[in-house]
């Protein structure tokens, strides 16, 4: 199955968007991305093994190129041979995806995910028709407990030079993440906060003299409110608030945004579900990462080079089928958040995922010895909920003060 042309032209690509890479870092990493492709699996023997097979090659030499590549110097062999710089990749990355990207409209979505008890994964991601593109992340041990601050402010800023100016870039993070020196951050950055937040404390509507509760604006299921105002009396943030409670839904969604209530939609929220259908993807549904054995953090953050490349890869050649897709293949929103049972099923519901399609038609070239097909990225439409049937008004009166 190994195809020779089909790689080398994997290796050029590779070399043309992470061209700070030396040619022999380039060249593993294609070779990681390529086996992980055929193996559907990051696993070091079964990318070996196909490997080794398909170059005829002998596997323990593969084995140990491939393990080489995210060794720390110390251990590599070679005085002039350094360890890989993950973080230099984040912003050459994210540049590959804007730059076969249709449209200016961008979403990235910040969360954390585990491996049992030995990693924390802090990733910032690009959302795709239902999936999500690893672009930035820290991997630290599981017993490392702090705020997380310092990780996530150095990962913005890592790429904040990657996406052109005049493009509308949101960043959606879910209430275990707010905080307001996140908001700033990312306001400073000239991309727009989208940020879910819990339903203690109280908002102040512009132009009302007293403070509300959030809950008092969307008192039941079934109601909504978006306005511009001040969010909680300490730490004041001044911020349009999207405020929308779904019939079905346990809570409902409070979202602060610095883009104007008309210029934005309570729906966008819904496509922070995709980063976690991509940490699924990198896991069981995927790339098999939850059988890896290794226990060093910074050797996982360079696997997970190989593990965003492969992805990136993957979803962009299945753009042409997905796209014949009908207009829009996202659930309902009210289906797209994790904390509602689906009791519906969606009209336009994607059957074969855009991971699955890109992994087939990347094997179906490579068994016909075809060129690869061309890399690109066709956004979906961002979602746009229907009104709801009673929009809450802010009375003249407003409520006591809350805490």
């Amino acid at each position: 199955m190994f195809c020779q042309a089909g790689f080398d032209q994997w290796l050029t690509t590779i070399m043309q968007h992470l061209s700070h890479l030396s040619k022999p870092q380039a060249t593993v990493l294609a070779l990681w991305s390529f086996g992980m492709v055929l193996a559907r699996s990051c696993a070091l023997t079964a990318v070996s093994h196909l490997l080794a097979k398909g170059m005829k090659r002998k596997e323990q030499t593969v084995r140990q190129q491939l393990r080489e590549w995210y060794y720390d110097t110390p251990r590599k062999r070679g005085a002039k041979r350094q360890a890989l710089p993950v973080e230099t990749c984040f912003a050459p990355l994210l540049g590959w995806v804007v730059s076969w990207w249709q449209g200016t409209q961008l979403a990235l979505a910040i969360d954390a995910t585990t491996l049992g008890q030995r990693f924390v994964v802090l990733a910032i991601s690009v959302v795709y028709r239902g999936c999500a593109i690893p672009v930035a992340w820290v991997i630290l041990p599981a017993g490392a407990k702090h705020a997380w601050r310092r990780e996530w402010l150095r990962l913005l800023r890592r790429l904040h030079r990657a996406i052109p100016r005049g493009w509308t870039v949101i960043v959606l993070a879910d209430r275990g993440l707010y905080a307001p020196w996140l908001l700033r951050r990312i306001t400073r950055l000239g991309w727009h906060p989208f940020l879910r937040i819990n339903t203690a404390g109280s908002f102040r509507p512009a132009g009302m003299p007293c403070w509300r509760p959030f809950l008092s604006l969307v008192p039941r299921p079934g109601t909504s409110w978006r306005g511009t105002g001040l969010a909680f009396t300490r730490n004041q943030v001044p911020c349009t608030l999207l405020a929308r409670w779904e019939e079905g839904y346990k809570d409902p969604w409070l979202i602060l945004t610095d883009l104007a209530p008309e210029a934005s939609d309570a729906g966008w929220y819904g496509l922070r579900a995709w980063i976690e259908q991509g940490f699924k993807i990198t896991k069981r549904a995927g790339w098999q990462w939850h059988r890896t054995r290794m226990r060093d953090p910074d050797r996982a953050a360079r696997l997970w080079l190989a593990v965003a490349v492969a992805t990136l890869w993957l979803l962009s050649v299945a753009a042409v089928a997905d796209a014949t897709l009908p207009v829009s293949t996202l659930l309902d929103v009210t289906e797209m958040c994790p904390e509602r049972p689906r009791t519906r099923r969606a009209t336009r519901l994607r059957l074969v995922s855009v991971f699955r399609q890109g992994w087939v038609t990347l094997l179906v070239a490579l068994l016909r010895h075809e060129p690869m097909p061309q890399g690109r990225f066709v956004p979906e439409p961002w979602p746009v909920v229907p009104p709801l049937e009673e929009e809450v008004p802010v009375p003249v009166r407003a409520m006591p003060k809350a805490a």
